[in-house]
């Protein structure tokens, strides 16, 4: 904040957009050299480090335990408080449960772990499915929290995607916000008029406003398309005329990626003595 008789330079302007859309309330806005990347250096890292972890058999163990120390790494580098992270994580619990059944009900060779006969097959799907699961969380939440949505959009052109497909994302998270925004005041209307439910009886209200939010979004969602045409859109993100990425930034963003090849590679030679 500027006090009166200050020299305004002292107080540079931040270039942070703080908005309140779908891809900016997950962006933590920090200083950091994971922040200031570009998105498609970001995107590609990101891309390359999971293709390797998918790629490691899962009784390298070795290996993984160096990913995770690299992922905690990426995200102190990043200054993401870690409560944050491992809360936003929980997105991944129904895989969670579903690889903790697939021991119980798996089929193959059975082993006794605890009195408890487990398929050994399925013990090593349900961790490969955990702890691959868990790291493709984790960069995601990485990404998501240092990379607004319309930068990402950007770095996926940038990296060459089917225009068709980030005109797709850009919409989707777009009417995201449409709906949200239409779901909040029907919500304020509700309970200015002294609404609450009530059990079973409520169901068909209920109904019913589902039913006028999918006609007032529709209604909105043409309006903003109409909007955006008359604004001169063709079906592309405007150009801001910057974003290129130079070699300093790639070596930054695929050190991730390469240092986990190398991991793999020399714990491949190690196993196979």
């Amino acid at each position: 904040m500027i006090r009166p008789n200050e020299d305004p330079l002292k107080h540079p302007i931040s270039d942070h957009h703080h908005g309140h859309d779908f891809g900016e309330r997950l962006v933590l806005h920090r200083h950091s050299i994971v922040h200031h990347l570009e998105p498609q250096v970001k995107i590609l890292a990101m891309f390359l480090f999971i293709i390797v972890c998918v790629a490691t058999p899962i009784h390298f163990w070795q290996a993984f335990v160096v990913y995770g120390l690299l992922v905690l790494g990426t995200i102190l580098i990043a200054q993401l408080p870690l409560n944050v992270v491992a809360r936003r994580s929980l997105i991944e619990l129904p895989f969670v449960f579903f690889a903790i059944m697939m021991p119980i009900f798996g089929s193959g060779e059975r082993v006794e772990v605890l009195g408890v006969s487990l398929s050994r097959l399925g013990i090593e799907s349900g961790a490969s499915i955990l702890v691959k699961g868990t790291f493709g969380v984790l960069c995601a939440v990485c990404l998501s929290a240092t990379t607004p949505a319309r930068e990402i959009l950007r770095g996926l052109e940038r990296l060459r995607l089917p225009n068709l497909l980030v005109q797709i994302v850009s919409f989707m998270i777009r009417y995201v916000n449409v709906v949200s925004d239409e779901m909040a005041r029907m919500k304020i209307a509700r309970l200015s008029r002294g609404f609450e439910a009530q059990g079973v009886r409520s169901w068909r209200f209920l109904a019913n406003v589902a039913g006028a939010l999918f006609i007032r979004s529709y209604e909105r969602g043409e309006r903003v398309y109409l909007a955006m045409l008359s604004r001169g859109y063709s079906g592309k993100l405007p150009d801001t005329g910057h974003g290129s990425a130079g070699i300093r930034q790639w070596a930054q963003g695929l050190l991730l990626p390469v240092l986990a090849l190398l991991v793999l590679a020399m714990t491949n030679i190690w196993m196979s003595r």
